[in-house]
């Protein structure tokens, strides 16, 4: 018995020096090492828990944002906005495609088109003819659907990026600019002029087809300023050439300035012009073999797109309304 007592002396002994001399690491590694995993695991579970919980919070957000005007931006600092322009509904008999544009259809010379393919009727009677007179008393119709002039004027400007449709309708449901303004008015704006699939920049929508007629109304000279990016440097030649004029099928493109943005890339190119010739900016220089990169209108109509990101729109300000009815021929 004494000897057994020795021996679990001995070993209580060495058990207890190994915990003093700095064996204890070694003796309670096992227990230690388990604890620690099963608290890292928990440490992970959490963490994934709170990104998973925190990304479903940010996609609630962006819906509700969506919902709501989050694409709208202030308008320039100082300047009061307009969201609607109350406006007397006329009492005189009007040409069709004028009620059209008035009704926020389309545009005036986009209406007179409309008319012409049999989509609209007058008190249950096809018209085709552009100039027949209605008043606000006739019962008008557009492929079915009952139309009346808006009583709220509004105007937007739209910082258009790519991929985007400039129409109010597409067959093939592609993308259109209006699914970027879907909660800005309840009244049924279009774009004024239009700018292809792939470029980018200022764009006007309203509802004011009085104004959108001297807009787009090719005597009127409106300025437009681009931003284009070339495949290739522009050689002086050519540049000397462009400001020339440039013979297309449909008659001499001129410019009104050009000029490189930058003289160290040769390839970023600045346009002025007032035409409004479908793709006429592409096509001045696909003439002389340059395939356009990139194309953004900054400025239409003295409006330009600053502090407005692409994607996003602005109600205009008071000035700029006022601007855009009273502005002069050819005004620079």
């Amino acid at each position: 018995m004494k000897t057994k007592d020795r021996a679990l002396h001995g070993l209580f002994y060495f058990c207890t020096m190994k915990k003093a001399s700095g064996f204890d690491k070694f003796h309670k590694e096992g227990p230690k090492k388990g604890a620690a995993l099963k608290e890292h695991f928990r440490q992970e579970k959490k963490k994934v828990t709170k990104e998973r919980k925190e990304y479903f919070e940010n996609q609630r957000r962006e819906k509700a944002e969506a919902k709501t005007d989050s694409r709208e931006v202030d308008a320039p600092k100082g300047k009061t906005v307009i969201k609607a322009i109350e406006r007397k509904l006329p009492t005189e008999e009007m040409p069709l495609n004028k009620y059209l544009a008035h009704s926020g259809v389309c545009g005036r010379r986009e209406a007179a088109e409309v008319v012409k393919t049999g989509k609209v009727s007058v008190n249950g009677n096809v018209i085709k003819e552009p100039g027949h007179k209605v008043s606000i008393k006739d019962v008008i119709t557009v492929s079915g659907k009952k139309i009346h002039i808006t009583k709220d004027l509004v105007y937007i400007l739209l910082n258009k990026p790519k991929d985007y449709l400039t129409t109010t309708d597409d067959p093939q449901k592609r993308k259109t600019v209006l699914d970027l303004i879907t909660h800005a008015t309840k009244e049924r704006v279009y774009p004024v002029g239009r700018l292809d699939r792939n470029t980018s920049g200022v764009l006007l929508l309203t509802n004011d087809g009085e104004m959108a007629q001297r807009l787009t109304h090719p005597s009127n000279e409106i300025k437009k300023v681009y931003a284009v990016t070339l495949d290739k440097p522009l050689t002086k030649a050519h540049f000397d050439a462009i400001l020339k004029g440039v013979p297309l099928e449909d008659g001499v493109a001129n410019v009104d300035v050009l000029a490189y943005a930058d003289n160290a890339d040769r390839t970023q190119i600045g346009v002025e012009l007032h035409t409004g010739r479908n793709r006429i900016v592409r096509r001045i220089f696909e003439h002389y073999g340059y395939d356009v990169k990139a194309l953004d209108r900054v400025t239409f109509a003295g409006l330009t797109k600053k502090n407005v990101p692409r994607g996003k729109w602005r109600f205009l300000a008071e000035k700029e309304v006022r601007d855009l009815k009273f502005f002069k021929k050819g005004k620079k």
